[in-house]
C-alpha cells in the first residue's frame, strides 16, 4: 500500500511538503514562546537570586527530563477528557470551518501541544540561562559600571545579556535538535498531520520511498538548525566572522 496527499498525490515529495508546513508551525510557534519565556523568567531570577521565586522555579528543573508528549498526556487528559475546553488533537476541526473561524479553530488545536513543548523544556532552560547571567552579573567589569552609576537596565542589557547571548543561543538550538527528534512521538499524541505522523504511518504501511524522504527531510532540518546557528553566532557575538580573512602566519 503506498500512502497518498490529501490532493491525491503519490508523488513522495507532494505527500512530504504537505506535510512539512504543520511541522513548521506546530515547533516554530513552540520554540519561539519557549526561548522568549525562558529568557524573561532567567533575566527575572538572576536579579532575584535567592527568592522564593528563584527557588520555587529552579525545584522544577528536574521536571524537564520528561518528554514533552509525556506531558501532553496529562494536558489532554485535563483539558479535553475532564474539562472539555479544547480538542484532543488534530489541527483544524473537521470539516474545516469556512472564513476566520478555520483560524480560530487552528489557534485552540495549536494551544495544548505547543503548550507541552514549552512545559518540556522550560525549566530546565531557566535554570541554564539563569546561571550564565549569574556567572557574568559578578564579572569585574559589571561591578565597575555599576560603581560608574549606569542605569540597571543598560549594564544589564550591554554587560550581562549581551556576552551570555551565544552560550544561550547554543544551548537553545541543542534542545531544539532534541525537539526535532522527538517531534514523532508528540505529533502521534496529538494527532498532528505533520512530518512525525506521517513517518510513523509510512512505517505501519512499509511505503519504503516516504520512510526514506522523511528521514531525509528531518536529517536537513537537523542540518539547517546547526547551519543558521552559525549565523545567529555572527550576529550576537562581534568577534565571530563568517567568510573572513584569516591572517597567514
Amino acid at each position: 500500500e503506498q500512502l497518498t496527499s490529501d490532493a491525491g498525490s503519490r508523488q513522495v515529495r507532494n505527500i512530504i511538503l504537505e506535510r512539512l508546513a504543520p511541522t513548521l508551525y506546530l515547533f516554530g510557534t513552540a520554540q519561539l514562546i519557549l526561548f522568549f519565556l525562558a529568557l524573561f523568567f532567567a533575566l527575572k531570577l538572576s536579579r532575584q537570586y535567592g527568592s522564593r521565586l528563584d527557588r520555587s522555579i529552579i525545584a522544577l528543573a528536574p521536571t524537564s527530563a520528561a518528554p514533552p508528549w509525556f506531558y501532553g498526556l496529562f494536558l489532554i487528559l485535563i483539558f479535553s477528557a475532564i474539562f472539555r475546553l479544547l480538542p484532543f488533537g488534530g489541527m483544524v476541526a473537521s470539516p474545516p470551518p469556512p472564513g476566520i473561524a478555520y483560524y480560530v479553530s487552528l489557534l485552540r488545536h495549536l494551544i495544548l501541544p505547543v503548550t507541552a513543548v514549552v512545559i518540556g523544556g522550560l525549566f530546565a532552560a531557566i535554570y541554564s540561562w539563569r546561571t550564565f547571567f549569574l556567572i557574568y552579573s559578578s564579572d569585574d567589569y559589571v561591578e565597575m559600571a555599576r560603581a560608574k552609576g549606569l542605569a540597571a537596565i543598560d549594564i544589564e542589557r550591554r554587560y550581562i545579556l549581551r556576552p551570555t547571548l551565544p552560550p544561550i543561543v547554543t544551548n537553545f538550538m541543542l534542545m531544539l535538535i532534541f525537539m526535532w527528534i522527538g517531534q514523532i512521538t508528540l505529533e502521534l499524541v496529538f494527532n498532528w498531520p505533520g512530518l512525525g505522523r506521517l513517518f510513523y504511518e509510512a512505517i505501519q504501511v512499509y511505503d519504503s520511498p516516504v520512510i526514506i524522504g522523511s528521514t531525509v527531510i528531518i536529517a536537513y532540518l537537523l542540518a539547517v538548525t546547526v547551519f543558521v546557528l552559525d549565523f545567529i553566532y555572527a550576529i550576537v557575538d562581534p568577534r565571530v566572522k563568517i567568510g573572513g580573512d584569516q591572517k597567514k602566519s
